[in-house]
């Protein structure tokens, strides 16, 4: 009798150990299940990033009385630029694993807030469907950081043939304006590791008390409080959306027509 109360003790032992065991592996399972799931986003951050020269006196404008006048198809803007050298790297001492362009410093060309062009002379020339858009010009570092001071950059609103009244915007340049500039398209090997985020503010600037700007990657939401460039940190490879939001200081979204942009990038091993 004795033996089988021991042989039933440890049945039901091995049973209970069992039972746990498959508790524990379900629950387990559950975690790595969530953690596939916010696991990544919880990794991701933003730090400040400031790697080379301000440029204070660097300017860009358009050579003498250009036609904003245009004609459906392509145009070429002749630009002047000051006190910056297109073609050439630009020099900092804080910028390994950030993407660099080879070719150098360039002027970022942003059309009706899409994704920009670089151009690496002054010359440049866009085409364009008919119709009103706007057009804004910046100088950037060969890294794809803006200039950001009152002369580095440009905005016009260009009448292409024209318009009829679904083609106009409307459009006050005296109001608060948020542009998108990186991150952009794919990033791929050790440029994955640290991506630039940055952005062109045009008639406001940011504070605590003031205007900010909202970035969320990957639906996690970032305040930022001072205009400079950050690096995303912790994307996961494939797909990542990138949305960015000018609000005031009580959170509202700011209005214009570009204050609230969402684009999506690729980052490949």
């Amino acid at each position: 009798m004795k033996t089988k109360i021991i042989a039933s003790l440890l049945i039901l032992s091995v049973m209970t150990i069992s039972c746990q065991t498959n508790t524990e592996k379900k629950e387990d399972k559950q975690e790595k299940k969530e953690m596939k799931k916010t696991g990544e986003a919880k990794k991701i951050s933003i730090t400040p990033f400031n790697a080379s020269d301000k440029f204070p006196d660097a300017s860009l404008k358009l050579k003498g009385e250009q036609e904003i006048d245009l004609k459906e198809g392509e145009s070429t803007f002749k630009f002047d630029v000051e006190n910056y050298e297109l073609g050439i790297p630009t020099e900092t001492e804080n910028m390994t694993g950030i993407a660099n362009s080879d070719k150098g410093q360039h002027i970022h060309v942003i059309i009706d807030n899409e994704p920009y062009s670089a151009h690496y002379e002054s010359d440049v020339t866009k085409k364009f469907d008919q119709g009103e858009h706007v057009m804004l010009a910046f100088l950037s570092r060969s890294y794809h950081e803006s200039v950001k001071n009152e002369n580095s950059f440009l905005v016009r609103k260009l009448k292409v043939g024209e318009p009829n009244d679904n083609q106009k915007m409307d459009v006050d340049f005296e109001a608060e304006h948020l542009f998108y500039s990186r991150p952009k398209g794919t990033y791929e090997g050790k440029d994955t590791k640290k991506v630039l985020l940055d952005f062109f503010l045009v008639n406001t600037d940011l504070s605590k008390d003031g205007n900010k700007v909202l970035a969320r990657i990957n639906g996690q939401e970032f305040e930022i409080d001072k205009w400079q460039p950050y690096l995303i940190k912790g994307m996961p490879m494939g797909k990542n959306t990138i949305e960015l939001q000018l609000v005031d200081e009580n959170d509202n979204p700011v209005e214009g027509p570009f204050n609230t942009v969402k684009r999506e990038i690729t980052l490949k091993k």
